[in-house]
């Protein structure tokens, strides 16, 4: 829809359905109090399910504007069945920072929730700007206390987690309790939310409701609750992941290479590697700059018998910039790395420049799942 400050911003497709329904529900709520609109209420709805998910758009934008301030990537930006999301690709170097790009979001919304309440001074409540900015008041601040609720994934649970990080120096320890939290949150929502509405605490009493809105009452519960529980047990795996990620050391996970030149049989080089305690070839001109890397997969599909006959450098993969990779690297820089380049084999060097062995992208696919399994 757009690149505001750069991030993409996407619709996704659940967004109609969402629309939708907010247009027949907001449509029969105009019925009541403005019947003279007749069928055009409908277009009254519609025009205020995009100002809402506009205003969601700008909750959003506070998010993006804050990590963009602290330095941190933001992916992307998309607008789904129940609200957005910012896909900030790093987390926060520090509590305080955590705290601060977690609570502008709610922030907006109740300055948005403001300035509707100014902008509804000058009108008449019985007119259809009325109905919208008091709709509009309304949900942003529905959409800020529901977002200050204290649990994972919500923005205040990642202020929670803010929190008690600070108290405990310990970041797990705050995405932990912020989890639990969140998970707890679910089943209240799941069990008081339709409680809350038989009871007639949102407005109209219970002799009002029939055995539909029941069903409806349930149904929206139910998905809220799914969505909390879900995203807390996401925040605390993607936690628990990072926790593991500093693990993945690319000098650690580099396989022992040993150089070759270009026109060296396949055999003689296997043979060299075996003596040498390698599994690696790397391909290099008669000064020893490296030029390619032999794929692995490429020496597996080349019959034991044909090897003495077969070049490496019929087999290798010319060097790039982004295959080379310092023996330095660790964790989300490693793996930012690889991501930017993708390679089956990359080129692992000293600071020096001197080779130090050969990255394998699967040996770090199969590093990375299993820190993942880690409890």
């Amino acid at each position: 829809m757009g690149r505001p400050f750069g991030v993409p911003v996407y619709v996704a497709p659940s967004w109609f359905l969402v629309a939708a329904l907010i247009t027949w529900v907001f449509g029969g709520q105009l019925d009541r109090v403005l019947p003279e609109l007749g069928a055009a209420r409908y277009l009254v709805s519609l025009f205020f399910a995009v100002a809402f998910y506009a205003s969601v758009l700008v909750h959003e934008l506070a998010h993006t504007v804050a990590a963009i301030r602290f330095r941190l990537p933001v992916r992307r930006i998309q607008l789904q069945f129940f609200g957005g999301v910012s896909e900030i690709e790093k987390e926060a170097e520090t509590p305080g920072r955590e705290f601060v790009l977690a609570f502008v979001g709610p922030l907006l919304s109740l300055v948005l929730a403001g300035l509707f309440y100014l902008a509804m001074k000058p009108v008449r409540p019985d007119s259809v700007p009325g109905v919208l900015l008091a709709g509009l008041m309304i949900s942003n601040l529905i959409v800020a206390a529901f977002n200050l609720l204290p649990g994972l994934p919500l923005d205040g649970g990642r202020m929670l987690r803010a929190v008690v990080w600070k108290i405990t120096g310990k970041p797990m320890s705050g995405t932990v309790a912020a989890a639990w939290v969140g998970r707890a949150l679910a089943i209240s929502v799941l069990v008081g939310l339709p409680l809350l509405n038989q009871s007639g605490a949102f407005g109209g009493g219970n002799q009002d409701r029939g055995g539909m809105d029941t069903v409806t009452d349930a149904l929206l519960a139910a998905i809220l609750a799914a969505i909390i529980w879900t995203g807390a047990g996401n925040s605390l795996r993607m936690a628990r992941l990072r926790e593991h990620l500093p693990e993945l050391k690319a000098r650690a996970l580099t396989r022992r290479a040993v150089p070759v030149e270009t026109d060296t049989p396949l055999s003689e080089a296997l043979r060299r590697a075996n003596a040498a305690g390698a599994r690696a070839l790397v391909v290099v001109d008669p000064d020893g700059n490296p030029l390619s890397l032999v794929r692995e997969a490429a020496i597996v599909g080349v019959p034991e018998h044909r090897r003495p006959w077969v070049a490496v450098s019929g087999l290798a993969q010319d060097l790039t910039d982004g295959m080379r990779v310092s023996a330095e690297l660790a964790g989300e820089e490693l793996l930012d790395t690889l991501r930017a380049t993708p390679a089956t084999e990359y080129l692992v060097v000293e600071e020096t420049g001197e080779i130090y062995g050969v990255l394998s992208a699967a040996d770090v696919e199969r590093a990375f799942v299993k820190a993942m399994a880690r409890p």
